[in-house]
């Protein structure tokens, strides 16, 4: 016997325990395009947090799906990351630390509050060295110099020491690598290895003006810290310190050079990575 199309919606929808309403939604797609609706942006938001090894929080996520096309709100992101157990690495609170610049050397003026912020690529770069563990106690050292009109790492360098080279070689690396005009900014802390005999002769020939951060004030140059205490929450490191300077130079040349640089979303920056953002400056400027 065949059954009408009212009794049959009647027989399916007694046969699956639905309504009759629920039914006639499900037919016209508005139940599973709604499930749709919300299990696209928590693939998308789930894809985006793993690709960027657990580094973005809601407000990068949003932005990186919106250049993918997708539009969601942040705090439709943040829900979606909470129900679903994402939870961002978060950098620890930014503590100044001072350099021992008992050298006897004479140093030199902070340039910095004199000029303006800079508006292109190589006005001025600023340096640091930090410090990482490695096993059995012992410590790597790592000297970066960053650009502060894009916030690229335009060089950086490890060693086992703090020798007056391990400031001194990664500039000279990246002055002969970018298009740097005479006259540009160098700035970094008081430390005895930015004021070394070498040092002063790379200054001189390639005729860059040196700055340097007032004394036992630290925020001078907190670019540089901000980006120590980004760089230890998100390389991760294992407990204890790295196995080897070797292994630790692998993860470093995979975050700065492999997703600082090229990858990761700087909001001061329009939510563009620094590679990016100073390809979109010599696009306008030809």
């Amino acid at each position: 016997m065949s059954l009408s199309s009212t009794n049959r919606v009647s027989y399916l929808c007694s046969l699956f325990e639905v309504s009759r309403t629920a039914y006639y939604r499900y037919r016209r797609g508005e139940s599973h395009n709604a499930d749709k609706k919300y299990n696209r942006p928590k693939h998308e938001i789930r894809i985006e947090f793993v690709r960027n090894m657990k580094r973005y929080g809601s407000r990068r996520i949003k932005e990186s799906l919106k250049q993918k096309g997708i539009k969601i709100g942040r705090r439709k992101v943040a829900e979606i990351m909470r129900k679903e157990g994402l939870r961002a690495i978060q950098p620890p609170r930014f503590i100044p630390r001072t350099t021992d610049s008992k050298h006897g050397k004479r140093v030199c003026r902070n340039l910095l509050p004199d000029e303006p912020k800079p508006s292109q690529p190589n006005a001025a770069w600023t340096s640091d060295i930090t410090y990482i563990p490695l096993k059995g106690g012992k410590w790597a050292y790592l000297c970066v110099w960053m650009d502060l009109y894009s916030r690229q790492i335009v060089s950086w360098q490890l060693a086992d020491n703090m020798e007056e080279s391990l400031v001194r070689e990664p500039l000279v690396k990246a002055l002969l690598r970018r298009r740097v005009k005479q006259g540009m900014i160098v700035h970094s802390d008081r430390g005895g290895q930015y004021l070394s005999r070498k040092m002063k002769n790379v200054i001189k020939t390639f005729r860059l003006r040196q700055s340097m951060s007032r004394a036992d004030d630290p925020y001078d140059n907190a670019w540089a810290e901000s980006f120590w205490g980004r760089l230890k929450a998100e390389l991760d490191m294992p407990k204890g310190g790295y196995e080897s300077i070797e292994k630790l130079k692998s993860a470093l040349f995979e975050y700065i050079d492999g997703y600082y640089n090229t990858r990761r979303l700087h909001s001061s920056l329009n939510y563009l990575n620094p590679v990016a953002f100073e390809a979109e400056y010599y696009r306008q400027t030809g």
